[in-house]
């Protein structure tokens, strides 16, 4: 039995799914993103690189065949223009031609012969020679005074000087820079759109198993017919429900057999006990017990203690194995006490005890009515058996964290230090103790029934501490 109370938080695994999943489909995507842009990189700049040694070769075709007179860089010049004008990748509405290609010649001893461009040419001039080159093999280089690379390719003619074209990488890192910008947004909605289909789909497909363990927490603690909702799919869930199912109907089964042994098995035993019970208070009644009166009733005594001995061991090995039978209604714990102060009271003041009672007000919880009154009066015969005179046994009840807490305390010798960490299990006590064993045994198997704890300890100055939590509520349970 556990309380609806104070459940773990349970985080989603559909969250864990969906992050993995999307994980995992965003790494994917990114490199075949990844290997799109270099492929689209490598093809722009194979034609930027076509045109540019088409062109310079164009160039140099043309500065070989005309003359070298005072016309010479005005058709050079306007042949570099021309060729400006079929830049690649450039925008229908720029119409600037020098300002992202440069005509460049040079005499065969490096000096500057002919500049067509923007800029100065000497930085231009500086910046190709830093750079080893061959002619027919396009480089990049860097510019001084500009931000962007230039791809630079020459060509060598017959009188020795040589023919630098140069084209700025400005268009193919906008156009690349407008096709990253695509594919990110297009990996983004993509990455978004997997994660929202692995999210709904792994939400719903849980949402199946969640209703499973809703439901199988609290077979067993309310009513062992009631099983695990299945469905019409055949998949691995359906089959998982059917397996539950079929695993609490043998469950079912068995604790049906439990309950049947344990009736008959206390059935058969009780009434042997209540017959010789009933014949030894016949014996005692009559005159031909009068000499052996006080063996009769010490024999009637351990008659009771093995009656009771019976009684509480059965219900610790039900609640043990979670099948005891509980039938739950309201209880006024307060009231509950105070009864059973004034029933034992008599007994204690006959031993020399005093006890008293403190409560907060009415605390009242849902429980078995009869198991809790057997529990308090554990607790009260406990007391008794080891107390001697003159001690004092006090009782508080008060509301604790979403529950009901009995504390018991006295200022006796508190428990041996040889079996406190023991106080709960069956067949333990003190040296001194002449019970079976049963009593704590029997408070923490019906108070762990209701869901709630039990701890015993001893106290600082002297005497021992029992505190019962019940929760105020727990699961409604039936008969069985």
């Amino acid at each position: 039995m556990s309380s609806t109370t104070d459940r773990p938080v349970v985080r989603s695994a559909a969250w864990r799914i969906s992050l993995w999943a999307t994980l995992a489909f965003a790494c994917g995507t990114m490199v075949i993103f990844l290997f799109l842009d270099r492929f689209v990189a490598d093809d722009i700049q194979r034609r930027s690189d076509a045109w540019l040694t088409g062109e310079v070769g164009t160039l140099g075709d043309v500065a070989e065949r005309t003359p070298n007179d005072t016309l010479y860089n005005r058709v050079v010049g306007e042949v570099a223009e021309l060729a400006a004008r079929e830049v690649p990748n450039r925008l229908p509405n720029q119409t600037a031609l020098n300002d992202s290609v440069f005509f460049l010649q040079t005499t065969s001893s490096g000096v500057l012969k002919l500049w067509v461009g923007d800029g100065n040419a000497q930085d231009y001039l500086d910046a190709i020679r830093s750079r080893a080159m061959q002619a027919g093999q396009p480089i990049s280089i860097r510019v001084r005074t500009t931000p962007v690379p230039y791809r630079v390719a020459y060509t060598t003619i017959s009188d020795g000087s040589r023919i630098f074209l140069g084209l700025s990488e400005r268009d193919e890192v906008r156009v690349l820079s407008n096709l990253r910008f695509r594919f990110f947004l297009l990996w983004l909605f993509l990455v978004m759109l997997g994660f929202a289909m692995v999210f709904l789909t792994s939400r719903r497909m849980l949402s199946h198993v969640r209703s499973i363990t809703e439901a199988a927490s609290h077979i067993g603690h309310s009513d062992l017919s009631t099983r695990v909702p299945t469905s019409k799919r055949n998949d691995e869930i359906a089959q998982l429900a059917l397996t539950i199912n079929g695993m609490l109907d043998r469950i079912e089964n068995s604790m049906h057999q439990l309950h049947t042994i344990t009736d008959s098995l206390a059935h058969d035993l009780r009434s042997p006990l209540t017959a010789i019970r009933g014949q030894l208070e016949t014996f005692l009644s009559s005159t031909r017990g009068g000499d052996h009166a006080d063996q009769i009733v010490s024999v009637i005594d351990e008659v009771d203690r093995l009656t009771d001995f019976l009684n509480k061991s059965l219900d610790v090995a039900e609640a043990r194995a979670d099948a005891l039978r509980l039938r739950a209604s309201e209880i006024d714990l307060e009231g509950l006490l105070k009864a059973m102060v004034a029933l034992y009271e008599p007994s204690m003041s006959e031993k020399g005890l005093k006890i008293q009672l403190h409560t907060e007000g009415p605390v009242k919880i849902i429980a078995d009515e009869g198991l809790i009154h057997r529990v308090i009066a554990n607790l009260f015969d406990n007391e008794l058996k080891h107390l001697a005179a003159g001690c004092l046994v006090t009782i508080r009840l008060q509301e604790a964290d979403n529950g009901a807490a009995i504390i018991v305390c006295d200022n006796g010798p508190g428990f041996d230090s040889e079996i406190r960490s023991q106080l709960f299990s069956r067949r333990v006590k003190g040296k001194d103790s002449r019970g079976h064993g049963l009593g704590l045994a029997f408070v923490d198997a019906v108070v762990r029934a209701h869901g709630g704890t039990v701890e015993a300890s001893n106290l600082a100055n002297g005497g021992a501490r029992i505190v019962v939590t019940l929760p105020l509520a727990f699961v409604t349970v039936t008969t069985h």
